[in-house]
């Protein structure tokens, strides 16, 4: 038999929900057939593939080993938990939620550190002055290595956190923390401030393709598919349609339309008797509309697009490149 297609999805919360949508929206509907206490699942419609609903740091970890396909989890776990990410799995696409940016925080009450440099500064001298090194509370630890390391600060050590990192410093665990944030206000009621310099990651759910994973030629068509949905769902979101019929409609007054308002002619340029349909984007249209009817057009239609699918599809495109290299 052939082996399962796996695509993981995160098992709860907020991630599954907006997951479950995503999936929903490029017309994949996610269905657990043994409930919602299941922890596996299909997709209607491809019978070979198989729904991992595992958290998001397991399936950064089943990413690393190869033992999904595609899943979706946030950047921040990609790069803290695979070494050498960027070689062992890709970011597909980046999907508009999930969004979390680590950080750097340290107390209010430090009004003379405001950036990294500053935080060097300080950190040497609290080794002079205590004969120890600051503590950094974290989860991300390999993230804050690297940072820490690219601004030259040195004087100090990592304490792992296992509970809420931000309330290391009021608790005398650390002086400072390393931690997501996506608004700020959990940092600032624990009385710390964001270095100016101190954003590490901009951090948001992702796509993600596994290198080690059994990529046969089975495995390949069952991307493309599922890719092709993505992409025509994402292309079409970027568009509205246009349609016209005039007799002034040529050739140069659509590549003044391209220059003008950012059209394409999917279905090339107007026909004889004038007929022409666009893509244009959703800003434009107003101003394109009002363009048309000074030259010619007595009516022109606008209607909102569910997909696009083009021949080329540039998320197929990234996952093959990626495997071939």
């Amino acid at each position: 038999m052939t082996e399962p297609f796996v695509l993981a999805v995160p098992s709860k919360g907020r991630l599954q929900e907006n997951a479950d949508a995503f999936f929903a929206r490029a017309g994949l509907t996610l269905a657990k057939s043994g409930g919602a206490r299941d922890y596996r699942g299909t997709i209607n419609g491809l019978d070979n593939v198989e729904i991992a609903y595992l958290s998001a740091s397991e399936i950064a970890a089943n990413l690393a080993r190869g033992a999904v396909h595609l899943g979706i989890t946030g950047e921040d776990l990609i790069r803290e938990n695979i070494v050498d990410a960027d070689r062992r799995v890709a970011l597909i696409e980046p999907l508009g939620f999930g969004y979390a940016n680590v950080v750097v925080a340290v107390p209010q009450a430090w009004i003379d550190v405001r950036t990294m440099a500053d935080l060097d500064d300080v950190s040497t001298a609290f080794r002079a002055r205590h004969n120890r090194r600051m503590r950094v509370a974290t989860k991300y630890i390999n993230l804050t290595r690297n940072f820490f390391a690219g601004h030259g600060v040195v004087d100090y050590r990592i304490v792992e956190s296992a509970g809420a990192t931000e309330g290391a410093p009021a608790v005398g665990t650390a002086e400072l923390i390393v931690d997501i944030t996506t608004t700020g206000a959990t940092l600032a009621a624990n009385g710390l401030k964001v270095l100016d310099d101190g954003v590490m990651l901009r951090s948001q759910a992702n796509l993600v393709a596994s290198r080690d994973a059994d990529w046969s030629p089975q495995a390949r068509e069952t991307a493309r598919i599922i890719l092709d949905h993505i992409a025509s769902r994402a292309r079409a979101n970027v568009f509205k349609e246009v349609r016209t019929r005039f007799k002034g409609c040529d050739a140069a007054l659509l590549d003044e339309a391209r220059t003008r308002f950012g059209v394409v002619a999917p279905f090339g340029g107007p026909t004889s008797s004038g007929m022409l349909t666009l893509h244009c984007p959703p800003a434009q249209i107003y101003a394109l509309a009002t363009f048309l009817r000074v030259h010619g057009a007595d009516t022109v239609s606008v209607a909102s697009l569910e997909y696009v699918l083009d021949r080329d599809n540039p998320l197929y495109t990234k996952l093959d490149a990626f495997l071939a290299t």
